[in-house]
């Protein structure tokens, strides 16, 4: 599948670049940004993810896309669905997320996106169901995933922390295709 571009009202949703490393590293490598996330990421760990990124792309067509600001071309951040490679009570799945750069928050951007992704999800790709998880303390962002229509499902501890770790528990949110379908058009 060719690498898909979604565009909103205010964000176009695309593929990576190269260039979409440094502005990436200074949301992975900012402390404030990371703080639900296990660690701050150095150049090097935040180069890695994004190359998983394209990587992702390069099998899939979509991913985690670089949002960008339509009228000034800016890095807004990172959102949109991956495939999770690790083993949980409900995967095989699909999980929406999103980073979104400091100077960047609280404009609505993260929501944005995530409805585009959304739609593209279980519109184009026919998605059954799409999952999202954060930590419990990560309120931003389990509000969002309520206010996209997701329900809470439980909590999980996350395979890839030890099991003395402190972010290991994790809120899990799910949304049907035929949820969201009624939450459109009911």
């Amino acid at each position: 599948m060719d690498p898909i571009t979604l565009e909103g009202p205010r964000l176009t949703l695309r593929p990576w670049r190269a260039e979409d490393d440094a502005p990436l590293f200074a949301i992975n490598g900012d402390p404030d940004s990371m703080r639900h996330f296990p660690a701050v990421m150095t150049r090097a760990e935040s180069d890695a993810w994004a190359a998983r990124m394209r990587g992702h792309f390069a099998e899939h067509g979509w991913g985690f896309w670089v949002a960008e600001e339509r009228t000034s071309g800016s890095f807004a951040g990172v959102v949109g669905l991956l495939t999770i490679p690790w083993q949980a009570r409900f995967t095989p799945a699909v999980e929406i997320g999103w980073r979104i750069a400091p100077t960047h928050l609280r404009k609505g951007y993260a929501e944005e996106a995530a409805r585009l992704s959304l739609a593209f999800g279980f519109g184009r790709l026919a998605l059954p169901e799409i999952v999202a998880f954060t930590l419990p303390g990560n309120e931003p962002s389990w509000r969002l995933m309520e206010k996209l229509g997701m329900h809470a499902d439980g909590r999980f501890d996350h395979p890839r922390l030890g099991t003395d770790h402190p972010m290991r528990e994790h809120l899990l949110y799910r949304i049907a295709r035929e949820d969201w379908v009624a939450s459109r058009f009911g």
